[in-house]
């Protein structure tokens, strides 16, 4: 009786060991996905209280301008050569009030939804979300299946077709992978004061002398952010489907 227990007891031992195999690279996966966050420098990391966003003014956003996308290119070491299947990380879109015949200009990229459907259908965890509130790929683990192109309403992500070149230090990328804006995180993580900091296209934005572009965050009542969410009349591109965006327009 003894040693049918004691195979019994092997056999158990041998299932368990076996679900662990099987299991491990799920468990493996999602761990990389929350250890995929970009390091701070300064011991920082992802702070849950803050929310980063942007609030683009598009009664400010000149028509004839691309600085913005000009410095999204430069600042993470894309092509400024388009082609059908180039990365667009934001992108100039021209818009028409079919009533009025009104016309407008804005920037359009990741909104950094609060509840981001690129997340909810990536099969192995690469698509995930800060608890800052930044929604990145870590591309170690992206498999390149585009299902978070095909779920994201705003067409924000992009699938990288053609070997690299020339990358920047602080913007890795990879052939087969997906990726989109980052909300210039490398720039959040190394900086020793993150409320001082703003993104490349923002920052582009206030050079050419049109600020329609505004960075911060969204959590803290006293940022400039903050202060002019509640000034002005804004809302988030498609905000029927309800996925609470990090970036807000004014003027639509």
């Amino acid at each position: 009786m003894s040693s049918g227990r004691a195979r019994r007891g092997f056999l158990g031992a041998a299932g368990a060991a076996v679900a662990g195999v099987l299991l491990a690279p799920g468990i493996h996966l999602i761990e990389m996905a929350a250890a995929a966050a970009p390091a701070a420098a300064a011991g920082r990391g992802a702070n849950p209280r803050v929310r980063w966003g942007m609030l683009i003014d598009t009664t400010r956003c000149a028509s004839d301008c691309d600085a913005c996308v000009s410095a999204c290119f430069s600042e993470n070491g894309i092509d400024p050569k388009t082609t059908r299947t180039s990365a667009q990380w934001i992108r100039k879109v021209e818009l028409k009030e079919a009533a009025t015949g009104r016309q407008a200009s804005a920037p359009v990229m990741c909104q950094h939804c609060a509840s981001p459907p690129c997340v909810d259908v990536c099969p192995t965890g690469a698509s995930f979300k800060r608890a800052d509130g930044i929604v990145l790929v870590d591309r170690h683990i992206c498999i390149g299946c585009r299902y978070c192109m095909m779920a994201c309403p705003y067409k924000a992500r992009s699938f990288v077709h053609e070997p690299l070149a020339d990358q920047k230090p602080d913007v890795p990328r990879g052939k087969g992978c997906v990726e989109g804006c980052t909300l210039c995180v490398h720039r959040i993580d190394r900086a020793e004061d993150p409320s001082q900091v703003t993104t490349a296209c923002a920052e582009a934005c206030a050079q050419a002398g049109h600020g329609a572009i505004l960075f911060g965050d969204l959590n803290d009542p006293a940022s400039a952010i903050a202060r002019r969410v509640r000034e002005l009349r804004n809302a988030p591109l498609r905000a029927d489907l309800g996925l609470d965006p990090g970036v807000r327009y004014h003027g639509l």
